[in-house]
C-alpha cells in the first residue's frame, strides 16, 4: 500500500492573473477553505500520513503558515521549493529522497474531487497498484485535456495530450499513483516544446511497459479544474451547495483525522483555538 503523497502546488498560475500576483494560487480561497486543503484531503482519505509540498521558490513559509502545527492534525508535511515549474514529472526529481523506494501518490494541488464511494476506490486503486494508476473523467471538451484511448477489451490504446481530433472523451486527472521506479523513469524524460517535461511522457513509459491502469471515476463523482476565475468560482458554488444542503463540510482536514483516530478531541481543540472564531471552528465544535 502507498504510504507518500506529493502535493505539486507550483506554478505561476497566470490564467487567474491578477490574483495570483501576490499569492500562491493553492492558498486562494475555495470556498470556505484554501484550495490546497482539498488535494491535502484526497491524500488523507487514502489513508497517506507522510505528505510533501512543493511550491515556488519562497513561498512555503505562507503553507506553513497555514497549516501551523501539523502534528495537531496526525500528520506529516514535509516542503520543497522549486525554482521554475519544470513540468509534473520533475515533483519526483525534485523530491527524489523523499520518495526513496517507496511507492507515491501525485495530485496537483489545484484539483478538486469529490463523490460516492471516491474514498473506496481510493484505497482499492492504492492496493492494487504495481505500476501506475491513472484516474479517469469524461468531459465534453476533450481537446483541452490529456485524453486515454481504449480498445474494445477496454485496455489501454494510447494517450494522447490535448488531440485536436479527440477519439475519447476520456480526459486524465490531475492524480496518479506510482510505483518507486517513477524518479528513474522520470530522470530519463526529455523536455517537450514547452521546455518542460510532459506527464504524457512518463505514462507511456509505463504503458509500454504494460504497466499502466486506469481507474473510471463515474457520474457519480466530480472531479472540478479551478484553473481559472470563472472554473474558481464555478467549483465554489459547488462546494457551497453540497455544505449548505448536507450541513457537512468537504475537505475538513481534521474531520478526517479524526475520523481515522489519526487525532484526538484534544487535538481538535487545539485547531479550534488556532483558527478563532470562525465558521470552521464552530464545525469543529460540532465534530467533537
Amino acid at each position: 500500500m502507498i504510504k507518500k503523497g506529493i502535493i505539486l502546488a507550483g506554478g505561476y498560475g497566470t490564467r487567474l492573473g491578477p490574483l495570483t500576483k501576490g499569492v500562491n494560487k493553492q492558498l486562494l480561497p475555495l470556498y470556505d477553505k484554501p484550495l490546497i486543503y482539498y488535494p491535502l484531503s484526497v491524500l488523507m482519505l487514502a489513508g497517506i500520513k507522510n505528505i510533501l509540498i512543493i511550491t515556488n521558490k519562497g513561498e512555503k513559509y505562507n503553507f506553513i503558515k497555514l497549516f501551523g502545527d501539523v502534528s495537531q492534525l496526525g500528520i506529516k508535511i514535509s516542503f520543497l521549493e522549486q525554482d521554475r515549474p519544470r513540468g509534473l514529472p520533475d515533483a519526483f526529481i525534485v523530491g527524489k529522497n523523499f520518495i526513496g523506494k517507496d511507492d507515491v501518490v501525485l495530485i496537483l494541488g489545484d484539483n478538486f474531487f469529490y463523490g460516492q464511494g471516491f474514498t473506496n476506490r481510493l484505497k482499492t486503486a492504492l492496493n492494487k497498484n504495481k505500476g501506475a494508476t491513472i484516474f479517469t473523467y469524461i468531459v465534453n471538451n476533450p481537446s483541452d485535456y490529456g485524453i486515454l484511448e481504449i480498445d474494445d477489451k477496454n485496455k489501454i490504446k494510447r494517450i494522447v495530450e490535448k488531440p485536436s481530433k479527440p477519439k475519447s472523451n476520456l480526459a486524465i486527472t490531475g492524480l496518479y499513483f506510482f510505483n518507486h521506479k517513477v524518479v528513474n523513469f522520470a530522470k530519463t524524460l526529455k523536455p517537450s516544446k514547452r521546455n518542460e517535461l510532459e506527464i504524457v511522457d512518463l505514462l507511456n513509459i509505463y504503458l509500454q511497459n504494460k504497466s499502466l491502469k486506469s481507474e473510471f471515476m463515474g457520474r457519480g463523482s466530480a472531479w472540478l479544474d479551478t484553473g481559472n476565475a470563472t472554473n474558481l468560482f464555478n467549483a465554489s458554488q459547488y462546494i457551497a451547495a453540497i455544505e449548505e444542503r448536507q450541513g457537512l463540510k468537504i475537505a475538513c482536514i481534521e474531520e478526517i483525522s479524526y475520523q481515522n483516530k489519526w487525532i484526538s478531541k484534544k487535538q481538535i481543540l487545539k485547531r479550534i483555538n488556532f483558527y478563532g472564531k470562525c465558521d470552521y471552528s464552530n464545525y469543529l465544535k460540532k465534530i467533537i
